[in-house]
């Protein structure tokens, strides 16, 4: 399942000439500790919103493929269809994806000094009550 994740999150944030994408901001990490802390019924959505995003290229971009095994060109059109579709569940279920995405993303050491911006100190992880 976290292939599938990392994937889908890879899809929404790539990276380009001045920006890292996600699939360089250790993204199985974050995974692993996002499955670990986050709420059972937010972790539940980013799966099940991952599962709609690698299924649906039919409906976007006119292919029965799954996402993951989709040209770039393809990807990328499949991640902006599903962002700004109509259908309300699929535009949610990717948008909850893409919060995910987006703490991994903007939390990262790297994007943050691209952006001017101090690197987060290290999670003392005090508010845990394991």
């Amino acid at each position: 399942m976290k292939s599938l994740i990392r994937s889908v999150m890879c899809d929404l944030y790539p990276g380009d000439d001045e920006l890292p994408g996600v699939e360089s901001c250790d993204v199985d990490s974050f995974i692993d500790r996002f499955a670990l802390e986050a709420n059972p019924a937010m972790y539940a959505g980013v799966v099940a919103g991952s599962v709609i995003y690698a299924l649906s290229p039919v409906l976007t971009v006119k292919k029965p493929l799954p996402s993951f095994l989709l040209s770039k060109e393809d990807r990328d059109a499949h991640a902006q269809a599903m962002a700004t579709t109509d259908t309300y569940l699929l535009r949610q279920t990717t948008f909850l994806v893409k919060l995910v995405a987006g703490l991994c993303w903007g939390q990262h050491p790297t994007v943050r000094a691209k952006m001017n911006l101090a690197a987060y100190p290290e999670d003392p992880g005090t508010w845990r009550t394991s």
